[in-house]
């Protein structure tokens, strides 16, 4: 089930080993404010090691004495990495415990703040990425004239392969549970967003075939950079080439669901042309009432840097949230599955 994408710029020109030790891996959670200082929710920065987000969230729920529900995080981290990421605690009418006694062997807390609110999904503004490629093979100078091309023109913004699970089995539960008309119970939101994210790499892979992915057609729906601003492309804006130049615009994709979206009706036509095979989903998707969206085709990094130690490529750069790291490095290295 795993799907095969077109690249960018000519595919990968070197060959690598990605995540041979969590420390290769460094994430760092970007909020984008800081926490008030008051309030019934404790806000906890937590860095953890080879732990993945819900096994942490449901320690803290079981050390504070609160059901799970009262625990929540803004994205999930990987297992396979070091990561920093805040969580909130809520705790109405009641001091935080002692946090220094959590006692665990993979993860710690770091900073520990109250603020008015919980921590709401996709709350934070991005990640900052610390990785490093080992045995590196291939022709070094083409790796840095790839690296070059991304920090300036951008790359393909696919969902990554860990978003559809190990071999695929997210996306095979989203067909099961999606299939014949829509859902019959209650769908868990990880099998919706694999649903819905095989369909958006579905419609990039075309358009990157075609070489539109960054060229606005009559009816495109573009996004304004930095925003979910979408507007319908009807051809008389001005500059629209030099914006997309200048990653002030992109050309934007479907997050399959209900209801209008600012898009041309030819447009609507070829990407429900595109993805007719998979009518199931797109059909399950709307059955289960989830909102018709858009995201942006085309992914940017800010304050990339990149070096070589001997073989070792070592990369860093922050990207927003949502954004996938792995999508960024299979333009650059091919690291097998870690990188799809």
């Amino acid at each position: 089930m795993k799907q095969t994408l077109a690249h960018a710029w000519g595919g990968a020109p070197a060959t690598g080993r990605l995540r041979t030790a969590p420390e290769d891996f460094r994430v760092d959670e970007v909020l984008g404010f800081e926490p008030d200082g008051r309030g019934e929710h404790a806000w906890l920065l937590i860095r953890k090691r080879g732990a993945n987000s819900e096994d942490v969230a449901r320690a803290l729920a079981r050390f504070a004495g609160v059901a799970r529900r009262s625990v929540s995080y803004s994205g999930m981290k990987d297992r396979h990495a070091v990561t920093t990421q805040w969580f909130s605690v809520q705790l109405p009418g009641t001091a935080d415990p002692d946090w220094s006694r959590l006692d665990a062997e993979c993860w710690r807390v770091e900073r520990a703040s109250r603020h008015a609110r919980k921590l709401r999904t996709g709350t934070h503004r991005g990640n900052h990425f610390t990785l490093r490629v080992r045995d590196v093979d291939g022709d070094r100078e083409a790796v840095d004239a790839t690296l070059r091309r991304v920090r300036d023109a951008g790359f393909p913004n696919y969902f990554g392969p860990q978003r559809f699970g190990r071999g695929g089995e997210n996306l095979r539960k989203a067909r099961a549970l999606l299939g014949d008309g829509g859902p019959r119970r209650r769908v868990r939101g990880i099998y919706l967003s694999a649903a819905r994210s095989w369909l958006f790499n579905r419609v990039l892979d075309r358009r990157l075939r075609e070489a539109t992915w960054t060229e606005a057609l009559i009816g495109d729906a573009l996004m304004l950079a930095g925003t979910r601003s979408v507007f319908e492309c009807r051809g008389d804006e001005t500059d629209l080439a030099g914006r997309i130049d200048a990653l002030d615009l992109h050309v934007t994709g479907p997050l399959w669901g209900r209801g209008r979206q600012p898009l041309g009706a030819g447009i609507a036509r070829q990407e429900a042309a595109w993805l007719a095979d998979d009518g199931d989903l797109c059909a399950g998707l709307e059955a289960a009432g989830l909102a018709a969206g858009r995201r942006a085709l085309r992914a940017v990094t800010t304050n990339i840097d990149w070096g070589w130690a001997g073989d070792t490529l070592e990369l860093s750069f922050t990207l927003e949230a949502g954004v996938f790291a792995t999508s960024l490095l299979r333009e650059i290295v091919d690291c097998g599955d870690e990188t799809g």
